[in-house]
């Protein structure tokens, strides 16, 4: 589904990523391993273009996004994120903040998205929390909350951004247990720093640190 050739990425004089050349098959679940400031989380960026190469290209699905004739928000239809740091609206309810995107841009209406936003809900434990507001939520809720968000638009590929960091060892079992069950049949990208948060995994890529 996704193809990378010779991606390469800089900020400045700093050379992130240095040539990389890489592919993701359908319904593979791809983890990327490495320690801060080894490039995971760029690379990851780069592939729906929330950072724009250096060099290189990017193919999905047979097009050439990094073409800039693109238009990448068709493609980010197709793919799903999770944010390390959720992105939450506090303002909002849980509800809404799972159905704004869908809704604002007339994906779904708004009957549709509450009922597929409930039963993901329903999916990751949280069916009780819909008329709650983030605040109200811990750190584990509130990862759980933007991983039904990612999946409510039912994208083919699910990009994951350390979505389990700095969460203590409960939510984060609880967390992988909801995503197993979500992408059993997705192309998933997962990027961690700790080996011991990788789950069922049909590769792995490690990114370290050159000098």
């Amino acid at each position: 589904m996704i193809k990378v050739c010779n991606l390469k990425k800089s900020f400045g004089n700093n050379l992130v990523l240095k040539g990389i050349d890489y592919e993701i098959h359908k319904n593979e679940k791809i983890v990327v391993i490495g320690p801060s400031g080894s490039g995971k989380s760029t690379f990851l960026r780069c592939l729906n273009l929330l950072e724009i190469p250096t060099e290189g290209e990017i193919w999905f699905d047979g097009k050439r996004i990094t073409d800039k004739k693109t238009d990448i928000n068709e493609v980010r239809k197709h793919m799903g994120m999770v944010f390390q740091h959720f992105n939450l609206f506090n303002n909002k309810t849980i509800l809404d903040n799972i159905t704004l995107a869908p809704v604002h841009h007339k994906l779904m209406s708004r009957e549709e998205a509450n009922e597929k936003a409930l039963a993901l809900l329903k999916r990751v434990g949280l069916e009780d929390k819909a008329d709650a507001y983030p605040s109200s939520l811990s750190g584990g809720q509130k990862q759980r909350i933007a991983i039904a968000r990612a999946f409510l638009k039912d994208a083919p590929i699910i990009l994951f951004d350390e979505a389990v960091s700095g969460l203590d060892y409960e939510s984060e079992r609880a967390i992988m247990q909801s995503v197993e069950r979500l992408i059993q049949n997705k192309t998933a990208l997962i990027i961690t720093h700790r080996d011991t948060e990788v789950w069922k995994a049909d590769r792995k890529y490690f990114f370290t640190i050159s000098h």
